[in-house]
């Protein structure tokens, strides 16, 4: 990079298309110094713990071909192989974009409250039924995971489905432009990470930063037109291109809960057209509205409405989400990844709904509510309590401030102890909490 003030004189700092050219000949990106394939570029991240800079050189030592820094005092003198740039969160991200643009395929962005991992999957398995398709893996949806996920492009991938997740607000502004969605839904939006958005609005300002992207960029929107928020905010943008689904009479595509004991069985059908039923491995009547994007997704991309149902009906989920698990004693309904105000009360009524016997909760804290987090639990155990289920466990400090006669644990350690002194046999047991609060250590004990 030229230096301003010295034209005669080369800058110590790497510009992005210095570093992509780099890239291109060592196509191998590692932000962890214990993973260091041999020709790889090491980039030094930081983070509250610690600093990637100080393990630039083992990198290097470790097989990397480079290593990518942001401060000058981890490199050693004169050696080319440390790469110094201005912030390398940033340059990891422009050098995603930079990987990015070299693709002219079609980039579904994905973002919500909830189900956003759930629909990313369900889309990505109809689109795989015609498509070589790239998707985000696991939950790798923030400043680092979605880089990631561009970086894992390559020349064989004919479509990419990139999940975007936001705990404050301009997050997905953030994210969108690195990714740089040719088309895009919301899921939805709900109450959740209130401490970094604020409120309810704030949720709704930041997930509608992809609307705004899509929109600018006069970009596909595929719409769930039976929500009342997200068709509010689309209708605000007056967007142009829209597909919708949902459960109205009036979406593009259709669909409706036939049973839900225990796994959803549905059916839909585009406007005017014949009903198709499909039987998942998921529970819960909520991701209706997940496999509807999925259908209007591939149906848009020319996927053959038998191949959508097959893709639906053999995904089974690995990810605990919305996840049956029969074990030698009892049936478990396992969603212990994440947990917020609304999707607890989807899972809730859901539950309500299932005709089946013996039914148990375990129920886990909600994190990052703010000053409305006593309410929100409060509400939920009204809900619980309204839908006739008694025998609940409420686990986490939290849950232990509410007004009920459920029972209390602090944490998930004394969850373990009382189910290894009642061993609960045939129960059809929901478990469902934020990831901190590890519930999904229990089906291993039920």
């Amino acid at each position: 990079m030229v230096d301003e003030q010295n034209p005669t004189k080369r800058s110590e700092v790497m510009d992005i298309q210095e570093l992509y050219a780099l890239y291109e000949k060592h196509p191998v990106v590692t932000t962890d110094s214990r993973n260091c394939p041999k020709g790889s570029i090491f980039i030094a991240l930081k983070g509250e713990t610690f600093d990637g800079n100080k393990f630039a050189k083992a990198a290097i030592e470790k097989g990397c071909s480079y290593a990518v820094i942001d401060e000058k005092e981890y490199a050693d003198p004169g050696d080319s192989r440390f790469i110094l740039v201005d912030d390398t969160l940033i340059a990891y991200k422009e050098l995603a974009r930079q990987h990015r643009r070299q693709f002219q395929i079609p980039v579904i962005g994905i973002t919500g409250t909830n189900g956003k991992t759930t629909s990313k999957e369900l889309i990505s398995a109809v689109l795989s039924e015609k498509f070589k398709v790239w998707h985000t893996e696991g939950n790798f949806n923030n400043d680092v995971g979605v880089p990631r996920t561009l970086l894992g492009l390559n020349a064989d991938h004919e479509i990419a489905v990139i999940e975007m997740g936001a705990s404050h607000q301009g997050d997905i502004e953030k994210l969108v432009n690195y990714v740089e969605p040719t088309c895009g839904l919301i899921t939805n939006v709900g109450r959740a990470h209130l401490q970094g958005f604020g409120s309810f609005e704030g949720v709704k300002r930041t997930k509608g930063e992809l609307y705004d992207y899509l929109k600018a960029h006069g970009c596909l929107l595929f719409l769930n037109e039976s929500n009342p928020d997200l068709s509010e905010m689309a209708s605000q943008r007056e967007f142009d291109r829209i597909i919708s689904y949902g459960q109205d009479d009036t979406a593009n595509v259709q669909g409706e809960v036939v049973d839900c004991a225990p796994f959803l069985r549905f059916r839909w059908h585009e406007a005017g057209g014949e009903w198709k039923e499909v039987l998942t491995h998921l529970v819960g009547s909520y991701n209706l509205d997940n496999m509807l994007a999925a259908i209007a997704i591939g149906l848009h991309f020319g996927v053959e409405a038998r191949q959508i149902c097959h893709a639906l009906e053999t995904y089974v989920p690995q990810n605990n989400r919305s996840q049956l698990t029969e074990t030698e004693h009892n049936k478990l309904i396992v969603d212990a990844y994440n947990a917020n105000p609304s999707s607890m009360a989807a899972a809730i009524e859901n539950f309500r709904l299932m005709d089946v016997g013996n039914k148990m909760a375990i129920l886990g804290d909600m994190r990052e509510l703010g000053e409305v987090s006593d309410e929100e639990h409060q509400k939920v155990v009204d809900l619980i309590s309204a839908a006739g289920i008694e025998n609940v466990w409420l686990v986490g400090e939290n849950f232990a401030r509410t007004r009920t006669g459920f029972r209390k644990f602090k944490n998930t350690e004394e969850v373990k102890a009382e189910i290894e002194r009642l061993q609960p046999r045939n129960h059809y047991i929901l478990i469902k909490g934020s990831n901190g609060v590890r519930l999904f250590e229990l089906p291993a004990l039920l």
